[in-house]
């Protein structure tokens, strides 16, 4: 085949970390944008998985009848995504796809192991506070009651996720009897009895502090998506409170509109 005299060239997936390619010569779409977005759907579709070596850029720029820089710079978009990481003797590896979570009632943890992802937890902080006005009036407690402030980093492999700040009424549960590192929020509650039956929940965006910077290896004054979130359980009580940071690069809410 030569490959330059050819509209369309396909790249199958007989090799070890090599997705199925094809590239429409003919598009005016720039064919290293093709590559990137047919990888970035092998990853997202998991026909790449986690720390899945990727072929060496030499060997997929030769059978795809590409250049060297064409395809170092397909490559880079998705690093520059958080998708793949080049790692020093190693090579290029698949780190994980995008998160993309339905806006229901359920927490990141219990999403992202529906999802097939293997997310762990640093606890950053765990400590009785006095609510302020603003904390209290979320979990309907009188200004200067005792809460919980509960603050976690959650990662998937060594890359952090979201940076997830919760309140909760002390006499609800005892947080530090529960192992939060490897445990959801919401399923320590429900272990402890306690199940949320609504909530309302505000999705938005705002410019990464330094301290919000340095936890989620991002700049500061990065764009972050933002969650706040009150649930309540079944007799109507305020049960938690959320302020939660998310990576844009690696995280996204996903919402099913209905035309009424």
């Amino acid at each position: 085949m030569t490959y330059g005299r050819t509209d369309e060239t396909r790249y199958d997936r007989s090799v070890p970390g090599r997705p199925d390619i094809t590239l429409d010569r003919s598009s005016p779409v720039p064919l290293y944008f093709q590559v990137a977005a047919q990888f970035e759907e092998a990853i997202l579709s998991g026909a790449l998985g986690p720390g899945e070596r990727i072929e060496n850029e030499i060997a997929m720029a030769q059978h795809l009848g590409l250049s060297r820089p064409t395809m170092r710079q397909a490559i880079q978009v998705l690093v520059d995504k958080g998708m793949l990481v080049r790692k020093r003797g190693v090579g290029t590896q698949v780190v994980h796809g995008k998160v993309s979570r339905s806006v229901e009632l359920t927490s990141l943890h219990d999403d992202l192991v529906a999802a097939g992802q293997d997310p762990h937890t640093r606890i950053l902080a765990l400590a009785r506070i006095q609510a302020d006005e603003a904390i209290a009036s979320e979990l309907q407690v009188t200004k200067g009651d005792e809460v919980w402030s509960l603050e976690r980093l959650r990662m998937i492999g060594d890359k952090p996720l979201a940076l997830m700040h919760n309140w909760l009424p002390v006499t609800l549960i005892d947080l530090e009897a529960y192992d939060l590192d490897s445990d959801g929020l919401y399923a320590v509650l429900r272990r402890a009895g306690v199940h949320m039956r609504v909530a309302k929940q505000r999705i938005g965006a705002a410019p990464a502090s330094q301290a919000e910077a340095s936890v989620l290896d991002e700049k500061r004054g990065a764009p972050l998506l933002t969650m706040q979130r009150t649930a309540y359980d079944n007799a109507g009580r305020a049960v938690e409170y959320g302020s939660h940071r998310y990576r844009p690069d690696l995280y996204s809410f996903e919402i099913t509109l209905v035309d009424r």
